[in-house]
């Protein structure tokens, strides 16, 4: 028979599929970000391995082009100003309105109690009038009879009372 050598390796046997392990890296200097020369990057192979590529550079998109604004947008923007000056004046006007705003406030109660008193005071007054014992006054009838004679005679009457 003749000599065969029999090979040992130090790492178990791998299945297909399992990642290569080498007993044995390489170090290399590593470089900073920022020493790469322009089109050169850092990228990670598949196998997990980080080094350096030259990439392609990307395309630019074109920039959109601008596009003009709106009708209702410059409407918009002119109105706001105008809006919000109209709401600040009513503001203001209300803040030196409010004392005349209490007083007539005030005023029209005093009417209005002035108007109730009115109505209110005659009504009292006649059943004020029934409480000496006599009973209510009796009601009084007054007629007039005026004649005149022609456009512009002279008018007469008589008042009766009863």
């Amino acid at each position: 028979m003749p000599y065969e050598p029999t090979i040992q390796s130090a790492t178990p046997a791998t299945r297909y599929g399992d990642p290569i392990v080498y007993p044995t890296a390489i170090q290399q200097p590593a470089m900073l970000p920022t020493e790469l020369p322009p089109g050169v990057e850092m990228v990670t192979l598949p196998g997990g391995y980080r080094t350096l590529a030259y990439t392609q550079p990307q395309p630019h998109a074109p920039a959109p082009a601008a596009q003009p604004v709106p009708a209702w947008a410059k409407t918009t923007a002119l109105l706001a100003p105008t809006v919000g000056g109209g709401i600040a004046a009513a503001g203001f006007g209300i803040s030196y309105a409010a004392p005349g705003l209490i007083a007539m406030t005030e005023a029209l109660w005093a009417a209005i109690a002035l108007i109730a008193v009115g109505v209110i005071a005659p009504i009292l007054l006649r059943t004020g009038r029934g409480a000496g014992g006599r009973g209510a006054a009796p009601a009084q009838h007054v007629t007039q009879n005026i004649t005149a004679s022609g456009m512009f005679g002279r008018a007469t009457g008589t008042i009766n009372q009863h």
